[in-house]
C-alpha cells in the first residue's frame, strides 16, 4: 500500500535544517537476545532514551542481510535484515515506536558496492554474456596480466581482483569482497531505486547515502596522477590510497543525474537524504551535491572527523563550504562510527568531561545539522582494543601505525557493572566493554546534573528554542588561538555572538563584537564578558545577544 502524503509547506519541506541527527551502530548499541552483538529490538528498546536527548532523526547503520566482513556495510540483500539484528517484523516495530515518540529514522543506503555473495555479483561473473554481466565493473588485464589501472582500494593494495570464472578483473573500492556495482548501466541505477522504494513504504523517513562519490568510474579506466598534496587528514600517511589524485575512480559527474533521480523518489515521500564525501576536496563535492534543491538535502565529509582542532581549522572548514555552496546545506559532524572517539581524537587521552561538552555546544553553534555519533553525548573516550581482540579488516591491515575502527565501535556501557558488560549483553560481547566508559556509563551519569549526558540535553533544549541557531547564518570573527568566536543571524532576530576556548588553559581577550551583547543564560558553559573583554576558563564558552541594529 502506498504511503499516502499530503504536500508539505515550504517550512515543513525544510524541517531537517532544523533537526539534530543521532547516529546508532547497532551492533554496539543494546544485545537483547544474549549473542554479543546488537540488534533492532535492542534500538527500539533505548529509543526513549534517544528521544529524551532531544534530538530529531536517528540514523541506522546497516542492518540488512551480509556476510558481515565489513559489518554490514557488505550488502548482501538490500530488501531484508539480517538474522543477527532481527527481522522485518522487529524494524517494524522500531519505526512503529519510533514515530510514536516525534522521532524520525533514517537508514544507510551502501549502493556503490555490494557483498561478492549478493546474487546479483554471483551472476554477473558466472560469465560473460548473463543478464547481469555488466552489473559490476569488469575490465580486461592487460597484455602482461596486470590490472587495466592504478586504481587502489581505500582499504589497501590494488582496486582490482582477478576473477578465473571470467578471466577478467573486478573493481573493488574497498574489501575485495565488496565488489563495485556499474552505475553506468540503467538497470542497477533501477534495482537501488527499487530497493530503496522498499524501506520509504515501511515508513522510513530518509537515507543516510554511504560513500555516495563512489557511484561512477570512468569509462575509459585512465589512470590517476599522483596527489599534487597529499592528504593525510581523511586518508592515514600509512595508506598509499593519499598517494593519488582520485579524479577518475570516484566523484565523476554522471553522479549528478542518479542524485537527481534518488531525490525524485525520495520527494514522493517527503523523505530526505544525507550523504558521506570522502574526496580529495570534499567541500567542494559537498557543494556540488547538495545544490540547487535536486540532489542531496545535505552531506557530510571527513573534515571534521581529523586528528586537527583548531580554530582556525573548523573556521576554514565551513567558510569554504559557505563561500561554495549555492543554497545547499552541510551536516557537520565530528564523530562516526569510521574515526575515533572525538573526545580522545581532539581532547587527548585524559580529556576531561568538560572538553567534551564545549565540542558538543561548539558543533551544534555551526551552521548546518549536526550529526552525533552514540556515546559522545556521555563524553566516552576511544577504546583502546589490543590486537588480538581486533575485529576491523582496516585495521588488522594497517596495524600497529594505523589501528582500525574498532576503538570507536566498542558496546554502549549502559551501566557500570563490568562482570555484565556494562548492560550490554548477558553473553560475550563482540567487542569488549572498556572500563573507561564503564566509568561513564549512561546510569552513572542519568541523575548527575553536571553530567555530560545532562549538559547534552540541557544545551540541545536550549538551542531548539533559538532560530539563529538552528537556521541562522553564520560569520566568523579573528580571534588569537585556541579561541573559534562566531555570529549566527537570522532575520527578526538580534544576532547572537558564541565564543568558544578550544584549549585546556584559560583565555582572556578583547573583541569589540562583543561591546553591549547581551549574556545568555541557560546553556550551561562557563565564561564571562565585561565590555570588549572576554574570559574563558579551559573549555569555556560565551553566548550572547547583540543589540539590536548592530
Amino acid at each position: 500500500m502506498t504511503k499516502q502524503l499530503s504536500q508539505p509547506s515550504d517550512q515543513q519541506r525544510l524541517w531537517w535544517r532544523e533537526a539534530i541527527i543521532y547516529q546508532v551502530y547497532p551492533r554496539s548499541f543494546l544485545d537483547t537476545n544474549g549473542d554479543g552483538v546488537g540488534d533492532l529490538p535492542g534500538i527500539t528498546a533505548k529509543l526513549d532514551y534517544i528521544a529524551s536527548l532531544g534530538v530529531d532523526i536517528v540514523w541506522i547503520s546497516p542492518y540488512f542481510k551480509s556476510p558481515m566482513k565489513d559489518f554490514g556495510y557488505d550488502v548482501s540483500d538490500y530488501c531484508d535484515v539480517d538474522p543477527l539484528f532481527g527481522t522485518l517484523a522487529d524494524f517494524d516495530a522500531l519505526i512503529d515506536k519510533a514515530h510514536s515518540l516525534g522521532l524520525r529514522i533514517m537508514i544507510d543506503q551502501v549502493m556503490s558496492h555490494s557483498a561478492e555473495d549478493h546474487p546479483w555479483f554471483k551472476e554477473s561473473r558466472s560469465s560473460r554474456d548473463n543478464p547481469k554481466a555488466d552489473w559490476y565493473v569488469w575490465a580486461d588485464p592487460l597484455p602482461d596480466g596486470n590490472p587495466p589501472n592504478n586504481w587502489m582500494s581505500v582499504f589497501g593494495g590494488s582496486a582490482w581482483q582477478w576473477d578465473s570464472r571470467r578471466r577478467q578483473y573486478y573493481m573493488h573500492n574497498f574489501l575485495v569482497s565488496q565488489p563495485d556495482l556499474n552505475f553506468h548501466n540503467p538497470e542497477v541505477q533501477q534495482a537501488h531505486l527499487d530497493s530503496l522504494r522498499f524501506w520509504l513504504e515501511r515508513g522510513v523517513d530518509g537515507i543516510r547515502l554511504d560513500a555516495c562519490n563512489f557511484h561512477f568510474h570512468d569509462t575509459q579506466l585512465r589512470s590517476n596522477p599522483p596527489a599534487v598534496n597529499r592528504d593525510t587528514a581523511t586518508v592515514s600517511d600509512v595508506n598509499p590510497y593519499g598517494m593519488q589524485a582520485h579524479v577518475y575512480d570516484k566523484s565523476r559527474p554522471e553522479n549528478l543525474a542518479f542524485l537527481q533521480k534518488l531525490r525524485s523518489l525520495l520527494n514522493e515521500y517527503n523523505a530526505v537524504a544525507i550523504g558521506e564525501v570522502g574526496a580529495d576536496d570534499s567541500l567542494a563535492v559537498m557543494a556540488e551535491y547538495t545544490a540547487d534543491g535536486d540532489k542531496l538535502h545535505m552531506a557530510y565529509s571527513f573534515n571534521l572527523l581529523v586528528p586537527t582542532c583548531s580554530a582556525e581549522y573548523i573556521r576554514k572548514q565551513v567558510e569554504q563550504f559557505e563561500a561554495r555552496v549555492k543554497g545547499g546545506w552541510a551536516s557537520w559532524s565530528v564523530g562516526n562510527h569510521d574515526v575515533q572517539r572525538v573526545a580522545t581524537r581532539w581532547g587527548g587521552p585524559d580529556a576531561p568531561v568538560a572538553f567534551a561538552k564545549m565540542i558538543l555546544a561548539m558543533q551544534l553553534s555551526l551552521k548546518g545539522t549536526p550529526c552525533l555519533y552514540q556515546g559522545d553525548e556521555l563524553a566516552f573516550p576511544e577504546a583502546d582494543v589490543p590486537y588480538e581482540l581486533l575485529q576491523d579488516p582496516y585495521g588488522i591491515t594497517f596495524w600497529p601505525e594505523f589501528k582500525g575502527r574498532d576503538g570507536c565501535r566498542t558496546p554502549i556501557a549502559w551501566t557500570d557493572d563490568a562482570a555484565a558488560h556494562g548492560g550490554f549483553t548477558s553473553g560475550k560481547p563482540w567487542l569488549p566493554v572498556v572500563a573507561p566508559q564503564l566509568a561513564r556509563a549512561a546510569s552513572v551519569q542519568e541523575n548527575d546534573p553536571d553530567s555530560s549526558l545532562a549538559f547534552t540535553r540541557k544545551f540541545i533544549a536550549w538551542r531548539r528554542a533559538l532560530p539563529q541557531l538552528t537556521r541562522g547564518g553564520i560569520t566568523f570573527f579573528d580571534a588569537p588561538e585556541p579561541v573559534l568566536a562566531l555570529r549566527r543571524d537570522v532575520e527578526g532576530e538580534r544576532g547572537i555572538v558564541a565564543i568558544f576556548n578550544l584549549g585546556g588553559e584559560p583565555v582572556s581577550l578583547t573583541l569589540p563584537q562583543v561591546a553591549g551583547a547581551e549574556a545568555m543564560r541557560g546553556h550551561g558553559l562557563p565564561g564571562e564578558v565585561r565590555g570588549e573583554q572576554v574570559s574563558l576558563p579551559a573549555y569555556g564558552a560565551w553566548f550572547g545577544l547583540i543589540p539590536a541594529g548592530q
